[in-house]
């Protein structure tokens, strides 16, 4: 392994926002592993983006297995350099009818595994004095949007720790800032929009660009906090939103 190739992980990395970006590193030479749980996706994310997209399947919601996965990571590609969480779900019920089940899956999903992976990683820069991290979070964290409660919550704990991973960690040499997509156009965004014909007109009425976003306007934001035209930035939530998080 070449010590000076930049290694990232990106989790969800097979479909969606997690692809995109998966892609823009890639065609930038940046060795991608991709983190899921479905290795279809993962294998045909490999074999659309090639030799620099490397798959490896994983369930982050064992908890107990996430230490294992980063050794592994390091004893095979000697270090890791980016570090995206992208991985995440939604529900959408109302809120009388979410059960403490419901919100503790999404936590652990969209929050507890997201940490348990980022401190393991951590451990692994802090020897080198570097490293970024990058988190993704939502419009539910900007503002309320209604019947996504326990999503809500999972994103707008993403922003604190990214701001208290940021305080902590930049003295050290270390990056985190977080991205907050707009309404993307992704199977996920179609899930929650397609059926809700009021939700969607929402949406397009309070989005001054009046359009969806592309899964690739993700991927540039990401590239660029990854790169070092971003070395001076850190603990920043950047929405990517045509304007949506301001829209009137």
């Amino acid at each position: 392994m070449d010590t000076s190739q930049k290694i990232a992980i990106i989790t969800g990395g097979g479909s969606g926002i997690g692809l995109a970006i998966t892609k823009k590193f890639v065609e930038n030479g940046i060795l991608t592993i991709i983190v899921g749980r479905h290795r279809d996706k993962l294998d045909a994310a490999k074999k659309q983006l090639g030799d620099l997209c490397h798959p490896m399947p994983q369930d982050l919601n064992d908890l107990n297995a996430i230490p294992g996965l980063v050794r592994r990571i390091i004893d095979h590609y000697d270090h890791i350099d980016i570090l995206v969480n992208n991985a995440g779900i939604n529900m959408k019920k109302e809120l009388p009818d979410v059960t403490d089940e419901d919100f503790e899956r999404i936590l652990l999903t969209n929050v507890r595994s997201v940490f348990t992976l980022t401190r393991e990683v951590v451990k692994t820069m802090l020897p080198h004095g570097k490293g970024n991290i990058i988190n993704i979070s939502s419009m539910a964290s900007q503002y309320g949007i209604p019947k996504v409660i326990a999503y809500t919550a999972s994103k707008s704990a993403i922003e604190g720790m990214t701001r208290a991973m940021a305080v902590e960690l930049s003295p050290k040499g270390i990056l985190v800032n977080c991205i907050a997509p707009g309404f993307i156009a992704t199977d996920m965004s179609a899930k929650a929009l397609d059926t809700d014909a009021e939700r969607k007109q929402k949406v397009f009425s309070r989005t001054p660009m009046g359009r969806m976003g592309d899964p690739a306007d993700i991927g540039d934001a990401a590239l660029f906090l990854a790169s070092n035209q971003a070395k001076y930035i850190t603990g920043v939530v950047l929405p990517v939103d045509g304007g949506n998080s301001i829209g009137f």
